[in-house]
């Protein structure tokens, strides 16, 4: 299901999110404030010129930085990005705002990273010479917290995805649980899921598979995983902070 935007976006992060972001300093975040823009917190060269959104496509068009999104669980990045363009493009005026038409875009805007559409957490958003900083300011480690059942697997590795297996699993302890974390802590090589944003011939891995294609794994990669606990032990149900 797709979430529905209000008609201006209140860009705003829940305080434990804010207060990581503000301490590596590699956003901007706004805030809604009876209609205006206004800045709290500052990374790149950001134009103070922004004032209501609403003035003149020329004061939206100078903005350049970074700023930061809390997505939700249900929309893609991508339908994130377009809603955000989209209102921007309409609040300053100009009509026909279909952010997904490539040519003659009037507004530059790209997002860093990809959340995956039934994931929440933080969207990185760059604007205008902003969207050249995406690359370099994701470079630095990123912290996920993830709720796992025991017992089922899935065609998609995911929640999403239809159950093909299902097993006991009472006889699993939390002590077993905890073993098993170590061989997945440190430099592993790590082969990423079919169902995922990895793209073949332009397109999604996860989006030929449903269309029927025949999908070949990706080689394995080299991942860093710095830290990797059991947070949360009640099964089914478990919860991992990494």
């Amino acid at each position: 299901m797709r979430h529905h935007w209000p008609t201006l976006p209140c860009f705003e992060l829940p305080p434990h999110w804010r207060q990581r972001a503000i301490k590596h300093r590699w956003f901007a975040l706004y805030k809604r404030r009876r209609g205006t823009l206004t800045k709290s917190g500052m990374a790149g060269n950001l134009s103070s010129t922004a004032g209501p959104i609403t003035s003149s496509l020329s004061k939206l068009q100078s903005l350049n930085g970074l700023f930061a999104i809390y997505k939700k669980q249900g929309p893609t990045s991508a339908d994130v990005l377009n809603t955000l363009k989209e209102t921007l493009l309409r609040e300053a005026g100009v009509q026909n705002t279909n952010s997904r038409k490539r040519k003659k875009q009037c507004l530059k805007m790209g997002h860093g990273g990809t959340l995956d559409s039934a994931a929440s957490g933080v969207l990185v958003v760059g604007v205008g010479n902003g969207t050249k900083m995406l690359s370099t300011m994701l470079t630095g480690s990123k912290k996920y917290v993830a709720v796992g059942e025991l017992g089922k697997a899935t065609d998609t590795l995911d929640s999403t995805g239809t159950v093909i297996m299902e097993k006991e699993f009472e006889h699993i302890t939390r002590l077993d649980m905890e073993e098993k974390l170590k061989a997945f802590t440190g430099d592993i090589m790590q082969v990423p899921p079919l169902f995922s944003a990895l793209k073949k011939d332009g397109q999604r891995l996860s989006v030929l598979l449903k269309k029927g294609h025949q999908v070949e794994a990706k080689p394995a990669r080299p991942v860093t995983v710095y830290s990797l606990t059991l947070q949360e032990f009640k099964p089914p149900l478990f919860t991992l902070d990494f």
